[in-house]
């Protein structure tokens, strides 16, 4: 005997089996949907226009237009080479500058180490700029002079009409490689060269003859005869490979010694490859070692 199904007061009534009344309620929540779906877009796309015309108005007014520029960190470069490198001018509403564009723009300088650029509202911009620090100036047969930095690193052909630079040393006997695809200097032979410019603090070398037998022979400004009244006069002084710090210090104490027991006598080269034999010539001329220094001579 089939049990007659009682419908429960408590639920919402459902329609029977037909399911009429769930189709209409599915049919008016897609509609919503499909609303709500259509003004999303619709402010969307209003937005979108209005940052447009925003962005257009902002971009196009008078009242940004770049009034001022301000450029810090230059010696070997000028404000209109920055500008131009740049293409950055007065005329331009100060949100057309990409920065990032600019910056690398000007950092292709060969001058340029790193350089910094931002605006400073409502119409100034600010550049900030570090140029590359030369050491050298290393001569290699058959090539352009090549400045190097104070890491060794090459960074452009020397110009003396445009690079206004004095009284940079010369290096010779050291070879460009190219690793990387760029052209460095990186030889056990260049790297004595760079530790002999970390031992030296009188910046008075003109010359560094680097030579793969030899090591480091230097060519200085005359420091070591304190008499001496020619500005003009070197002294050429043969390092070898290592020590250098230590065998600075020993000329000093040789051109002292030289200075108090011989004043007459003025040193033309020094021969310290080896500093426990240590050779020097003087003018007039004689050649003294270390030794005859101890004996009293």
């Amino acid at each position: 005997m089939n049990k007659k199904i009682r419908h429960n007061r408590y639920k919402p009534e459902t329609e029977n089996n037909t399911g009429k009344k769930v189709e209409s309620t599915t049919s008016v929540e897609a509609v919503d949907f499909f609303l709500k779906c259509i003004m999303i877009v619709v402010s969307i796309t209003v937005l979108s226009l209005a940052s447009i015309f925003i962005y257009d108005f902002i971009i196009q007014t008078d009242f940004l237009k770049i009034k001022t520029i301000e450029i810090s960190g230059m010696k070997q470069t000028s404000k209109d080479e920055i500008l131009t490198l740049a293409n950055i001018d007065t005329n331009k509403n100060i949100f057309q500058v990409n920065l990032s564009t600019a910056q690398k723009l000007i950092v292709s300088h060969p001058w340029i180490e790193s350089a910094d650029i931002k605006r400073s509202m409502p119409c100034k911009l600010i550049i900030s700029i570090i140029e590359e620090k030369p050491l050298a100036i290393v001569k290699i047969e058959n090539l352009a002079d090549i400045l190097i930095n104070t890491s060794g690193k090459p960074f452009k052909e020397y110009n003396p009409l445009k690079d206004s630079i004095k009284n940079l040393p010369v290096i010779t006997g050291v070879d460009l490689r190219k690793s990387n695809y760029q052209y460095t200097f990186n030889s056990p032979l260049f790297n004595s060269v760079m530790e002999f410019f970390k031992a030296d603090n009188s910046n008075s070398v003109k010359l560094i003859k680097a030579d793969k037998n030899s090591g480091i022979s230097i060519k200085a400004n005359d420091i070591y005869n304190k008499f001496s009244l020619n500005n003009e006069k070197t002294i050429q002084i043969k390092l070898g490979f290592s020590k250098f710090k230590a065998k600075l210090n020993k000329a000093i104490e040789i051109s002292e010694y030289i200075d108090k027991n011989f004043p007459e006598k003025t040193i033309s080269t020094m021969d310290l490859f080896n500093i426990e034999k240590v050779f020097i010539k003087t003018e007039p001329d004689r050649l003294f070692q270390i030794d005859d220094f101890k004996k009293g001579v």
